[in-house]
């Protein structure tokens, strides 16, 4: 009987395993959620550009934030509603339909980082990964994190679009979403993105009601894209910068790149050059025209062109002729003389459709026998790190840039580094007027993988996230006179 009972009790024990083997090997072949995959870097995201805001009047390209003040140009920022649970398998699951009741949903001030406004723990840490912890019972895998412990917030308000909006192209902007997120709108998803600190953009056109639309985010705490974001810093969650719409014509400017150097022989004159790409079907029978007016401090115009777009297909890159501009200004920390570039797109009639532009600065950086010269001249570099970090977490105003770069200013500081990550474009603006030399840094450090041969960098699986990230970068920033680095 005893001999009986004993062999019952080691079936059950083989049979246990063998059920238990069985269920993990089927856990491992289900497929991974997006934000367990390094290779989720983006869904259905517009190509990375640089920022070609609507504005106005040609006047606003000159003061930062200037495209605010444009028709074009819708801020989502202020109250959303939100729910916070610890675990993703209690979020609400349909929560982006409209129909969706969010009456007892409380209120979270967007931008903000959600654990400075009531939720969950802010955690500091420097070289490691704040889930690589026994408190989470976890030990660092990438991609995965955490799952039971994988805080996730869910936003949702709501707008109206402008009644000049229509028949125009709308675009859906996230400045920096940490870490993970989802994105809907009217019960339909636009996709997801991965990386925090580079803009997000999602062509709305064809999902909008002539009524009240509903915008619907799922933010994760941690993804496989926290493995990139192991800085010296507090480790924060949710919408951090700001969510905005802007509007632009069916033919529209969709990216522009500058050429605005000196001659490096005396460097006494300028150099430009400027590639325009206009994408999207004209909606006139005739050709439409790209046109651009770079005008000096004083409003006089120096240089300008015009190219007809004779193609009909609905990309078209636009190259125009370099020339060069004598005497001219030159950009540097101690003397940022700006010019500010026009661009216009106009239909058959010389009607202009849509406009954008930036400030310009010529000046060069490299290294000459070993010293690095900005226009020639040896540089010594006065420079400091630059965090993102207020009473919100990393949600910085414009107030406190601007008391930050004053403040280096009187300083005598001359260089700042973007560590660890790029940060918000307000501050490219105000480096660029001011006079700061500036660092970019791409958002990616895998700090707790280690230097070695064990770093993320070493490993080719995370390739297209390091580059989705770098390109990001690079793209966004890649006409700023301040950038010398």
């Amino acid at each position: 009987m005893l001999m009986n009972i004993s062999f019952k009790k080691r079936t059950f024990l083989i049979l246990s395993a063998v059920l238990a083997a069985t269920t993990f090997t089927l856990a491992q072949q289900q497929p991974l959620s997006e934000w367990q995959s390094q290779y989720a870097v983006g869904l259905n995201k517009l190509a990375p550009h640089t920022y070609v805001w609507p504005y106005a009047n040609a006047s606003d390209i000159e003061k930062p934030g200037g495209y605010e003040q444009s028709p074009f140009y819708m801020s989502l920022n202020g109250k959303w509603k939100f729910h916070w649970v610890k675990n993703p398998d209690n979020r609400p699951k349909d929560f982006y339909q409209p129909s969706y009741y969010t009456g007892g949903w409380a209120d979270i001030n967007v931008p903000g980082n959600w654990e400075r406004q009531g939720y969950g723990t802010a955690i500091y840490v420097n070289e490691t990964y704040e889930f690589d912890d026994k408190m989470f019972n976890f030990k660092k895998n990438p991609p995965l994190v955490p799952h039971a412990e994988n805080e996730v917030g869910s936003y949702r308000r709501t707008f109206k679009v402008p009644a000049d909006w229509k028949g125009r192209r709308v675009v859906l902007c996230c400045e920096g979403v940490i870490s993970f997120y989802y994105v809907w709108v009217n019960g339909k998803l636009l996709g997801y993105n991965q990386g925090s600190k580079t803009a997000a953009e999602w062509d709305i056109t064809d999902v909008l009601n002539e009524g009240e639309n509903v915008v619907a985010l799922e933010v994760y705490r941690w993804s496989a894209g926290a493995y990139l974001e192991c800085q010296d810093m507090w480790r924060l969650s949710g919408i951090e910068r700001d969510v905005y719409l802007y509007s632009t014509p069916k033919q529209y400017i969709a990216d522009y790149k500058l050429d605005a150097s000196l001659d490096k022989e005396k460097y006494k004159d300028g150099i430009f050059g400027l590639e325009v790409t206009v994408e999207g079907p004209s909606i006139t029978p005739g050709a439409t025209s790209i046109a651009y007016t770079l005008k000096d401090a004083e409003g006089k115009t120096v240089l300008q062109d015009a190219i007809r777009i004779k193609s009909r297909g609905l990309s078209n890159l636009i190259t125009f002729d370099r020339k060069n501009l004598p005497d001219v200004k030159a950009w540097s920390a101690e003397h940022p003389h700006l010019y500010t570039l026009i661009l216009e797109l106009k239909d058959e009639q010389g009607k202009v459709t849509e406009l954008t532009g930036c400030e310009v600065g010529f000046r060069t950086s490299e290294i000459k026998d070993g010293r690095f010269c900005i226009n020639g001249v040896p540089v010594l570099v006065k420079g400091t790190n630059r965090h993102e970090h207020s009473q919100l977490g990393r949600t910085v105003s414009k107030e406190l840039m601007e008391l930050d770069i004053k403040l280096m200013k009187q300083h005598n500081i001359n260089m700042v580094r973007n560590s660890h990550y790029p940060t918000h474009p307000y501050w490219y603006q105000l480096c660029d007027r001011y006079g700061l030399y500036m660092i970019d840094e791409a958002n990616i450090e895998s700090h707790g993988m280690g230097y070695g041969a064990a770093s993320l960098a070493k490993d080719t699986t995370w390739l297209t996230a390091h580059m989705d990230r770098t390109h990001r970068m690079y793209e966004r920033s890649k006409n700023h006179p301040a950038i010398v680095i």
